[in-house]
C-alpha cells in the first residue's frame, strides 16, 4: 500500500490501538483476549513494554490504520531471540496491504531488538492472518490442539515461524 508510514507507537496512539484491537476481538477469530481495551488500559500496556517488545503503528494522513508488535516468546533463556509477533488492521483498512506493510517492517526491524526468529500463534479460522504470514515467508509448523478457551469453547492455534537469520 502506498502512502503508509510505519513508526514506533507513542502514548497518544493508545486509544486507536485499543479500538483496532477491540474490532479484531469482536470478530472472534483473532485472539483469546477479551475487551474492551480503553485508552487508559492501552497507555499502561504501551508504557509497560520492555525495550525488546516494540509496538509500531501504520498511518496514512495522520490516521492509524493498524499496529504490530513483537515480544519475547518466553521468559526462559534458552528461547532468547525468539519473538512472538502480532499484527492488527482496522476493519476499514483490511485488504489494502496495511498488514503486509506492518509485517514486512517488523521482519526487517526485529533483529535490531535481538530476534533471530519470529513465531505467530494464529487461530486456524483466521484465514487472513494465516495468508498474511504465509505471504511474508512464514512456514506452517504445527497446531496446538485445544490450546485455550474462548467463550467457553476450546480453540486450536496454528503455529507459523520465520527465521530471520541464523541462530548464534
Amino acid at each position: 500500500m502506498t502512502g503508509v508510514t510505519i513508526r514506533p507507537a507513542d502514548l497518544p496512539d493508545a486509544g486507536r490501538i485499543g479500538e483496532i484491537y477491540d474490532e479484531a476481538i469482536a470478530a472472534g477469530d483473532a485472539t483469546f483476549a477479551v475487551g474492551p481495551h480503553p485508552e487508559s488500559e492501552r497507555r499502561g500496556w504501551l508504557a509497560g513494554r520492555a525495550a525488546t517488545a516494540p509496538v509500531f503503528v501504520a498511518e496514512t494522513d495522520g490516521a492509524i490504520l493498524g499496529w504490530s508488535a513483537v515480544a519475547p516468546f518466553s521468559h526462559r533463556s534458552w528461547f532468547s531471540g525468539v519473538g512472538e509477533y502480532t499484527v492488527y488492521v482496522a476493519e476499514t483498512a483490511r485488504g489494502h496491504g496495511v498488514g503486509s506493510c506492518l509485517l514486512a517492517d517488523l521482519i526487517l526491524k526485529a533483529p535490531a531488538f535481538g530476534y533471530w526468529k519470529l513465531v505467530g500463534l494464529i487461530f486456524p479460522e483466521n484465514v487472513a492472518g494465516l495468508a498474511l504470514a504465509r505471504s511474508a515467508g512464514f512456514a506452517d509448523v504445527g497446531v496446538f490442539r485445544d490450546h485455550g478457551r474462548l467463550g467457553g469453547t476450546w480453540r486450536d492455534i496454528s503455529i507459523v515461524e520465520r527465521h530471520l537469520e541464523q541462530a548464534t
